[in-house]
């Protein structure tokens, strides 16, 4: 094969003998014949004799149209037949994607390194790649670049696409221009670098990904065999093996001891284990740490790749003052600088009922609030109760609001519930506010096309449960309380906020606008360095596994997105 480029080449070359001698004269002629040979790629998408690859692997790609017609069909990426530096250093950053939970194979890497070895061969000769040859070339590289940095950028799915009750703000930017930017200005590596998600978070789980990455090729940990409890303070054959599992996953320090006593460090070791999985950490070495020990290392590395897709769709800022909720652990976080100032447990929708993530500004607070019933819970759950025995009603503080007049209540005695079904009930179900109502004492209203807000609940004990998925989507905290007279600033004093406490009718208090944002994460890494991971409550990690092996799903082949690519059509 080089043999035939070379004679090519130096046919090229041959019928340029007039101005041989004249570098710029030939970086002209070569810029013209790399205009040509773009232009009759871009227009007619063939693959050339002539042409090291299958030019079929270039995309139909609108915005790579749009780039060349700007330039005037100009190369990217060459200066006459010299390839420029910047090359180099994309290429240098796809063969890293791996270290970021993302694919080479995604950026014609296979095809970049072949082309890009011939030109080195060639241009240590001081001799040019065919035409065609450096026309593909250049439209690989700039497709390349384009492709991952929509991946930093937006993601590589769209995650309304992969979730239906998933709204998430992702950043944008103008890649044509940042491209521009970066080989004009030589800033290539600069460039690159900015497209990562601006957050700590983001930062600290691609290095947890590749110490992962790491343990995996030197073997994992080990699988520790089945059998009883082991207990603080017992004696067990596994516990050598146990030790290796903990150094590995970084809860043990380093340790020579090899005994079958569960001694203090060892135990330590396991409570820290189950306080980063979300085990109830008591040191007790049962069947779900077992389960959770037994997790092999690749697994978890998928896991952080999925998280490290989700960051991807994250905005470019939280705001400076924020709540935080991680619905997959079960808590919230108010963050202020970057700094959790306030956090607290919380209780979130079941896997039949889930809590949608999304964004939104808290501006007020509602206490002694009403319950309206929601449809579903009146269809699913009140309606069958009230048919079997139509004093629920009053029992449990109902009233029935009329729909034609406002403020007027439906008169229920003589309704035949029989008869009745979800959609002919005959008005709007509302509980009456106090000690009973499952809003609690107060709710948090961030109004959002889902409905869903914080609020108090008189089901308080279900805060005891280490997996607490309860509600019909709206999310319960733990302690309302210290929330609100964080909200309200101590603005309202200790017994004016008592009073609206104790209020037997519902009244609202507007708050300075607090973003909010519901999130769903199953592996992070906590402030202190501590890597955490959680189960897929929802099935949102599998989800969206599916979803980034889904041809569908992939930003790459999504028409609407920035950079507009999608398959070549066969």
């Amino acid at each position: 094969m080089l043999k035939i480029l070379l004679s090519m080449t130096f046919v090229f070359l041959w019928a340029l003998p007039a101005i041989a001698g004249q570098v710029s004269g030939i970086d002209a002629l070569f810029d013209n014949e790399n205009r040509k040979q773009i232009q009759a790629l871009l227009e007619n998408r063939n693959s050339s004799p002539t042409s090291l690859v299958n030019v079929s692997r270039l995309l139909s790609h609108d915005q790579i149209a749009k780039l060349y017609e700007q330039r005037e069909y100009q190369p990217v990426w060459f200066d006459g037949w010299r390839l420029r530096p910047e090359a180099g250093i994309l290429l240098e950053y796809l063969r890293n994607a791996g270290a970021l939970g993302l694919c080479g194979n995604d950026y014609l890497l296979t095809e970049l390194e072949g082309l890009l070895r011939i030109q080195t061969d060639f241009a240590r000769h001081s001799l040019p790649l065919a035409p065609t040859n450096r026309a593909v070339l250049d439209l690989f590289l700039s497709q390349a670049f384009l492709t991952y940095a929509t991946h930093m950028v937006e993601g590589q799915v769209d995650p309304a696409l992969a979730h239906v009750d998933w709204r998430a703000r992702r950043r944008k930017a103008d890649l044509l221009k940042l491209l521009d930017y970066a080989t004009r200005s030589h800033r290539m590596e600069q460039v690159l670098e900015g497209l990562s998600p601006p957050h700590e978070g983001y930062r600290l789980l691609v290095d947890t990904l590749q110490q992962y990455q790491e343990l995996s090729a030197l073997g994992g940990w080990p699988e520790i065999p089945s059998g009883a409890s082991i207990r603080p303070g017992g004696h067990d054959e596994r516990l050598p093996l146990l030790r290796t599992l903990l150094l590995k996953t970084g809860d043990l320090a380093d340790s020579v001891t090899t005994t079958t006593d569960y001694d203090t460090e060892t135990e330590e070791a396991v409570r820290l284990f189950q306080f980063r999985h979300g085990l109830v950490d008591d040191g007790v070495v049962g069947p779900k740490t077992l389960e959770i020990m037994n997790i092999p290392v690749e697994e978890r590395i998928r896991q952080i790749e999925l998280n490290l897709e989700r960051w991807r769709w994250m905005p470019k800022s939280f705001g400076k003052r924020h709540i935080r909720v991680n619905v997959a652990d079960f808590s919230l976080k108010v963050v202020e600088d970057d700094e959790i100032v306030l956090q607290m447990p919380v209780i979130v929708g079941t896997r039949y009922r889930k809590t949608p993530v999304f964004s939104a500004r808290m501006t007020y607070l509602e206490f002694a609030p009403y319950w309206t019933v929601p449809p579903t819970i009146l269809r699913e759950d009140k309606l069958p109760k009230i048919k079997r025995n139509p004093a629920y009603l009053e029992e449990k503080h109902f009233r029935i609001l009329s729909r034609q007049e406002k403020g007027a209540f439906v008169d229920t005695e003589g309704i035949d519930w029989d008869t009745v079904e979800a959609e002919t009930f005959p008005g709007l179900l509302r509980m009456e506010p106090g000690p009973w109502n499952p809003l609690g004492r107060v709710k948090f209203m961030f109004p959002n096309r889902f409905n869903v807000y914080l609020h108090d609940t008189n089901e308080t004990y279900l805060f005891s449960n280490n997996v607490r998925s309860f509600s019909s989507g709206c999310i319960r905290v733990e302690r309302p309380r210290e929330l609100a007279s964080y909200l309200l600033e101590n603005e309202l004093g200790a017994e004016r906020l008592q009073e609206l406490f104790e209020a037997t009718t519902p009244e609202q208090v507007q708050i300075k606008p607090l973003p909010v944002h519901i999130q769903y994460w199953t592996a992070w890494v906590s402030p202190e360095g501590l890597t955490h991971f959680r189960r897929d409550v929802y099935f949102r990690d599998l989800d969206l596994d599916v979803a980034l092996t889904e041809p569908a799903y992939r930003v790459i082949d999504q028409l609407e997105v920035n950079i507009g690519m999608r398959p070549v059509k066969k």
